[in-house]
């Protein structure tokens, strides 16, 4: 794959409305799109530049055709690739009893996956939503590659979800079938299911993965699969819901095919490959970003059922693993754990990170405890996965500070929040992207669809970024979370980044709240690396007042053992608002010694 870096150029977009929930609120309620410019223009005031893309160094960023895309369906593939290494081990499931781990080659993961396709369509039309919820499981990975080659669209559902969240899933995306678990963390997920069966009629089969072998025994050789389309939707995954209401994303073949291929080549994973997996299958990172990348290099997917940092690094020895992608909490739980020094990890390469703030530091521990290269990835559901990535050659502060380039064939801009125009190079703006990646749309939800998809194809992803004169790409935040105090715009990613550079903060996030006089002040919620003695708060006020313009330096200090998270790894920032407001967050006592 080429190397060599795309300059910046000039184009011309039409004018656009930058993406924010309070506007997208108007625009579905059918407020006047006026009314909703307006309110945006407010919430982002003094910040929106109006400058055009024909000044010099535009934020702007052409395809990279270098690497072609490849129009074909996830089957497409896996035929492909079973022709290719018939027996070449294609999965692991790496339970944590070594000698009961079960592998497959490739040529018995297609025979099984066509085996699961017929049992399928014995049951349901091409076209049709079927749900799982379930952990990550061998037959998991059979019914995403069954239902691909079926023509199905799978709907994948959180394991922790509980009976009416899983209900709220089912009825909007009209799910005819679910395949589930019985039990899950102590959660009676069959008696669940059979409470929500009695309000959805929609739903005609709900199968159990402990009858996985009755329901393969209804599979007859005889019936013909589908002619299946690379633009076919192929996943529906449901916003992670960090900011409120979940919207079903649909991902169609050629996005997450080549998404997750541009991933494993830019990481440089080797063709033949071992890639150890614990993220939830359920999310694009697990079932499409790690097990379709190792699928598009004839790797070996290694899928843990659940994220254990002991467990994590015993199987990187023991399998041989050459990368993983780890959000950042996952990295620090298995640099804590006592066998991280003990354990033979000189297998592995690579390790990609993502889905939240990966501080500078971080990375620069993580090289050095592991011995490996470092990635970060930046992207969205709603784009099949990745955007941006690092390369391995990048420079210290490239890697650390940036979240690198788009990947072949995506075109992306920072524009103006309010006019949708390029910004110049350095300036934060709204992060669009246009291209193979972006979905097709919200499931049932035309309006969502045509406010994040507008423009001639411009996916308006509601992050913020800068982009400097090389095209490397800076995330500074969401829209939403921008904090304007006393008239100045203040990205909550600058300060949490200098927060987590001070030794005793083990991970921090910073919001917003409402204030009289300066209209928003900004609030830190620190988890600390000892919850038994936290660092003093003049301490951490010092440690930004030193870094930081004064504007920007948290006046609260809130103190928590942990974050509530999404099953991907970001903080839940509008829980802990509401938390604050009520008066709910639960904080660690601070000694009378740290309050001096």
């Amino acid at each position: 794959m080429s190397r060599n870096k795309i300059g910046v150029c000039s184009i011309n977009p039409k004018p656009e409305r930058g993406d924010n929930d309070e506007i997208e609120h108007q625009h579905r309620s059918g407020a006047a799109p006026g009314a909703a410019v307006r309110g945006l223009c407010q919430r982002v005031k003094g910040g929106c530049s109006m400058k055009t893309a024909a000044e010099s160094n535009p934020s702007y960023w052409p395809a990279d055709t270098s690497e072609a895309v490849l129009d074909v369906t996830l089957g497409d593939l896996l035929r492909q690739v079973a022709s290719e290494v018939p027996d070449c081990i294609a999965l692991v499931e790496a339970v944590p009893v070594a000698s009961e781990r079960r592998r497959w080659t490739y040529r018995e993961l297609l025979a099984g996956s066509e085996r699961v396709a017929r049992a399928l369509l014995g049951r349901f039309a091409p076209g049709e939503r079927v749900a799982v919820w379930a952990p990550n499981c061998a037959e998991w990975i059979f019914l995403q590659h069954g239902a691909s080659l079926a023509g199905i669209v799978l709907v994948t559902v959180n394991p922790a979800f509980l009976p009416n969240e899983l209900e709220h899933l089912l009825r909007t995306s009209g799910a005819s079938g679910l395949f589930h678990v019985d039990v899950y963390r102590k959660n009676d997920m069959k008696a669940g299911v059979e409470a929500v069966r009695q309000r959805l009629p929609h739903l005609r089969h709900a199968i159990s993965f402990s009858s996985w072998e009755s329901f393969l025994a209804e599979a007859r050789p005889d019936v013909q699969l589908p002619h299946v389309s690379p633009v076919d939707t192929v996943q529906i995954q449901y916003t992670s819901g960090t900011t409120g209401f979940p919207k079903g994303a649909c991902l169609h073949h050629r996005g997450i095919v080549n998404a997750s291929r541009y991933v494993a080549l830019r990481a440089e994973f080797p063709v033949g490959g071992v890639w150890v997996n614990a993220m939830p299958l359920f999310h694009v990172g697990g079932c499409a970003v790690t097990e379709i990348g190792a699928l598009a290099q004839r790797g070996t997917f290694v899928l843990l059922p659940a994220f254990d940092p002991g467990e994590m690094l015993e199987i990187i020895e023991s399998e041989r693993g050459n990368i993983a992608l780890l959000v950042p909490t996952m990295i620090l739980a298995m640099l804590e754990h006592p066998d991280c020094k003990r354990r033979d990890l000189s297998s592995l390469q690579t390790v990609l990170s993502g889905a939240a703030v990966v501080p500078a530091a971080l990375v620069r521990r993580t090289m050095e405890a592991f011995g490996c290269a470092f990635s970060i990835l930046f992207g969205q559901t709603e784009g099949n996965g990745v955007f941006t990535q690092t390369r391995l050659t990048d420079s210290p502060v490239q890697q650390s500070e940036t979240v690198g380039t788009p990947l072949p064939c995506l075109e992306m801009k920072i524009g103006d929040p309010l006019s949708g125009e390029i910004l110049p190079a350095g300036t934060p703006g709204e992060i669009c992207v246009r291209g193979y990646q972006a979905m097709s749309g919200y499931w049932d939800m035309p309006e969502a669809t045509a406010f994040a998809l507008r423009d001639e194809g411009w996916l308006h992803t509601g992050d913020m970024g800068m982009m400097d004169a090389q095209g490397y790409l800076r995330v500074t935040g969401r829209l939403k979370e921008m904090i304007i105090r006393g008239g100045e715009n203040i990205y909550p990613r600058e300060i949490e980044d200098v927060l987590v550079g001070h030794p005793a903060v083990g991970d921090a996030t910073v919001v917003g709240m409402p204030d009289e006089r300066w209209g928003e002040v900004v609030v830190a919620i620190i988890r600390p690396v000892s919850p038994q003695s936290p660092p003093a708060e003049d301490e951490l006020r010092n440690w930004c007042r030193e870094r930081l313009a004064g504007y920007k330096t948290p006046v609260a200090w809130h103190f928590v053992e942990a974050f509530p998270l999404t099953a991907s790894g970001k903080i839940r920032k509008h829980v802990l608002r509401e938390q604050l407001r009520s008066g709910e967050l639960e904080t660690l006592p601070v000694p009378v010694e740290a309050k001096a």
